[in-house]
């Protein structure tokens, strides 16, 4: 049986959130219907900061979701079609107190295409400048900065856990295991 697209025959709002906006979908494939529920979500972009002494910065947070603390790259969600470079940017700053004058897109993922289109983009950024932190209000967390051989020691031994981190550290090893 070959791959086919399916066909959107009616859509329903099940839930109208501030950032995630989830739809009951009535959808034919092969001639016959069926139902999936899709998770629409603006976008994000995600970065890698590497401080010039081989060092890279991860924000701590606690995710409720998951109801603990994990270690992560900094990242944010693209406000009102921002350009996931500039968001990239906006986070680093926002979130580590840092700046960058050099940015490499490295690519970027599906976080969860079963059921959401959320989609982030990951970048690598060095040279970075030391400017000021301003994080939202209802945001808290702890910036660690860690030697690049000891984070990739930590993946090897499953203790980094979150996804985007973790394909945004794959994407750049090559790149990173030289700095």
């Amino acid at each position: 049986m070959s791959i086919e697209k399916e066909k959107l025959i009616h859509r329903a709002p099940a839930f109208e959130g501030r950032m995630l906006h989830v739809f009951d979908d009535e959808v034919e494939i092969h001639g016959h219907k069926t139902t999936r529920e899709v998770v629409l979500h603006p976008g994000a972009s995600a970065i890698i900061p590497v401080i010039g002494d081989g060092e890279i910065l991860f924000v701590r947070q606690y995710r409720y979701a998951v109801e603990q603390p994990l270690l992560e790259i900094p990242a944010g969600k693209l406000d009102g079609g921002e350009d996931p470079d500039t968001c990239a940017a906006r986070e680093l700053t926002e979130e580590t107190g840092y700046k960058t004058e050099h940015m490499e897109k490295l690519g970027y993922v599906y976080t969860t295409p079963g059921f959401c289109n959320e989609t982030i983009h990951l970048y690598l950024a060095d040279h970075l400048v030391k400017s000021h932190q301003h994080l939202d209000q209802d945001e808290f967390l702890d910036v660690i900065r860690l030697p690049i051989d000891k984070v990739y020691q930590m993946v090897d031994r499953g203790e980094i856990y979150d996804a985007k981190t973790l394909a945004a550290l794959a994407m750049a090893r090559t790149r990173l295991m030289r700095k």
